[in-house]
């Protein structure tokens, strides 16, 4: 038994070794039927083979889920027409010179046309006709449109990579495959724009081949062969059309495989489930049509009986559809994410927070249920491995539970125990994110991107490619969800770090490096003191995933002061290269906005700290000056493609950022202690008051 089955994996395994050689001699044996006359019994082999290997296309395509499966199908198009001239030369070479191309061409013309080879003339140009008008015609246009548009709808689809990328929801590996899978995309659907010409044009040969079979035919029997007019054209006229009959029906076949590949979209199930699935959803509609082919069938002039018999079971065909409908067990969405309820006398579980909760209106419990697609909970692992790898903090575990309370299409997310955001998401729907660029507006509703407050419009999902055409930036409902929870995340990630994380952070660094940890705490500086630091680190996002740096940067200057903000700045400044290296540019250089000497005089000599913290004295309209004209100058740098950070004097950073954080939150702001050598700067502006 298992010899059996070995053989054929064995056998599997040779030809896929030896494919390229198989594919060479199917090339040299097309080559030879151009050339070289052949017998009866090969064209019979050979026309048999056509046959078969058109069905076996259009059955593959059926069963295909994407159209990517069947890539090489452009290619392979363009084979089995070079493969079908080849036939059509070689029936036509033994039509004219033999007088038969063999027994399966007479089988066919004996079966289609009979005695009357006009019928089978007429049987064989509908046949051409409809492959070339309806079939081949609709496939030439669906391809030529489908290429356009995903080729103008790459740009948004790489921009929404990016996107899930950067938010985290997507790594680096992912998101090459992504993007290796929009640009073969482009060029399948390029490539069957270019191949569909070739059914197009292999139809209008068929119709020329069968022209000529038959007129040369007739006066080759009837001048060459002595027969009369009648039996020349009896014979003549039945050998050309049973010829052209038995290979344009593979190439209708294959016409049908091209319309099937290039309309076919992306699914989870082949398209036989697919069709049953979508034609049996409203069983209503299938009822109604059961009851209108039953009142045909008591018409005066039809016939009852083939009316009644398939009205009745379309009719029992949607009872049994609805029966099965109605008793399949609803699933209890609300088991999905609420937690069990605490025991009575275990009150202690009642009082503890959770770090961070994702609450979502009953109509999103879909999101976390695995049975209906959902995938929320792995995407938030990935988001959480992606703000461990950016920021060094590992995001504590994000508690999701659904609340009958929030409207059904909302969310909220918490952080120990208080409101933070709300956001409101379509299951049905995507939303398409205006990034300023757009060329036009798609029809939808206007809503506002929850993660960055960016002007947006939930769209229905078919217009998904005239939305990237337009510019849009186009997400699916998870995804504006994850990024959303990414943001607050990096943005309160200095708030939910605690001292129990520092400490197993300090314990993780002790294991390879204990001089480090020693030397430093407890003797030096306490947790809760490390723990500031670090806060301030994240409170501007700068990572403290290169925790050694840090630690020895305390350690070298924590014995002199022990003042949070001035050990701030001197790990600020040991991790300079990984700050700049977060806002460099795209090409190379670090763009900066400078402030003017004399403000920076102003804030030095205003700012004093003390043991709570920096304290600036400065005059209120000062500072909301110095905010407005910032604002001004990175407004002109951001018209210009730039995304510059402010740099200060070592002295002043801090108390600059203080003044500018509740009005420009996500500006970074650098001292000149931070900036490597290696990185070359490129001011884009100077903030003054004069």
């Amino acid at each position: 038994m298992a010899q059996d089955q070995a053989l054929p994996a064995s056998l599997m395994g040779q030809l896929n070794r030896y494919s390229d050689a198989v594919l060479a001699i199917i090339i040299a044996l097309i080559i030879a039927l151009l050339i070289i006359p052949m017998p009866s019994a090969i064209i019979d082999a050979l026309l048999v083979f056509n046959i078969i290997v058109a069905v076996v296309t259009l059955l593959t395509t059926m069963y295909n889920k994407e159209p990517l499966e069947f890539s090489i199908f452009p290619t392979y198009l363009l084979i089995s027409t070079l493969f079908r001239l080849g036939l059509y030369i070689s029936t036509t070479r033994a039509i004219l010179s033999l007088g038969s191309a063999g027994s399966v061409v007479d089988a066919f013309g004996s079966i289609i046309i009979g005695d009357n080879y006009v019928v089978g003339i007429i049987i064989f140009l509908i046949l051409v006709i409809v492959q070339f008008i309806v079939i081949t015609s609709g496939t030439s246009r669906i391809s030529e449109v489908a290429a356009r548009f995903t080729l103008d709808a790459m740009p948004g689809k790489q921009m929404a990579i990016d996107a899930d990328l950067n938010s985290g929801i997507l790594t680096e590996v992912e998101a090459k495959d992504r993007r290796r899978v929009v640009q073969r995309e482009a060029d399948f659907y390029g490539a069957m724009d270019g191949a569909s010409k070739f059914v197009k044009g292999d139809a209008t040969a068929g119709i020329i081949i069968a022209i000529v079979n038959l007129v040369g035919g007739f006066i080759i029997g009837a001048t060459q062969q002595g027969m009369s007019l009648i039996d020349s054209m009896q014979t003549f006229g039945r050998i050309a059309i049973g010829a052209g009959l038995a290979i344009q029906i593979p190439a209708l076949l294959l016409s049908t495989a091209s319309g099937v590949v290039v309309t076919r979209m992306s699914s989870d199930s082949d398209l036989g489930q697919d069709l049953s699935r979508q034609l049996l959803a409203q069983p209503r509609g299938l009822m109604l049509a059961g009851v209108l082919i039953i009142a045909f069938g008591f018409a005066p002039g039809l016939p009852k009986i083939p009316f009644l018999l398939l009205g009745g079971a379309a009719s029992a065909a949607a009872y049994y559809v609805n029966r099965v409908a109605l008793n399949k067990p609803a699933l209890d969405e609300r088991a999905v994410t609420e937690p069990e309820t605490p025991a009575s006398d275990n009150l202690i579980e009642m009082l503890q927070i959770d770090p961070m909760e994702l609450e979502i209106g009953y109509s999103l419990v879909p999101l976390v249920d695995p049975d209906q697609g959902g995938d929320i909970l792995d995407r938030i692992t990935l988001m959480r491995r992606q703000v461990a790898i950016d920021l060094g903090y590992i995001v504590p575990p994000i508690r999701i539970r659904d609340n009958i309370q929030l409207p059904s299409h909302e969310y909220r997310v918490k952080i120990k125990g208080v409101d933070i955001a709300r956001g409101t998401v379509y299951l049905d729907q995507l939303i398409a994110i205006d990034s300023g660029t757009t060329s036009g507006k798609v029809e939808g509703i206007d809503a506002i991107e929850p993660a960055f407050g960016l002007p947006a419009r939930w769209i229905y999902p078919e217009r998904r490619e005239e939305a990237e055409v337009l510019g849009y930036t186009v997400v699916d409902p998870t995804s504006a969800v994850i990024t959303h929870v990414s943001e607050i995340v990096k943005k309160y990630a200095h708030e939910l770090i605690g001292r129990q994380d520092v400490q197993s952070m300090l314990d993780n660094v002790k294991q390879n490096y204990p001089i480090v940890v020693d030397e430093l705490v407890p003797g030096v500086l306490a947790v809760g003191e490390v723990q500031q630091v670090l806060q301030n680190l994240l409170g501007e996002r700068v990572s403290i995933r290169d925790m050694v740096t840090i630690l020895e940067a305390l350690g070298d200057h924590a014995r002199m002061t022990k003042n949070i903000d001035i050990l701030t700045e001197n790990v600020r400044a040991a991790l300079g290269r990984n700050i700049c290296r977060q806002h460099q540019s795209e090409d190379g250089k670090l763009d900066v906005v400078t402030i003017d000497p004399l403000i920076e005089k102003e804030i030095s000599e205003a700012v004093e700290y003390t043991d709570q913290g920096i304290s600036i004295a400065l005059d209120p309209d000062i500072m909301q000056k110095i905010v407005i004209e910032l604002s001004n100058v990175l407004e002109k740098a951001f018209s210009t493609g730039r995304a510059p950070a402010v740099l200060a004097s070592a002295n002043t950073r801090r108390a600059l950022r203080k003044i500018i954080e509740r009005k420009l939150p996500n500006l970074a702001v650098l001292s000149y202690n931070e900036i490597a050598p290696e990185f070359e700067l490129q001011s884009v502006g100077m903030v003054s008051l004069r």
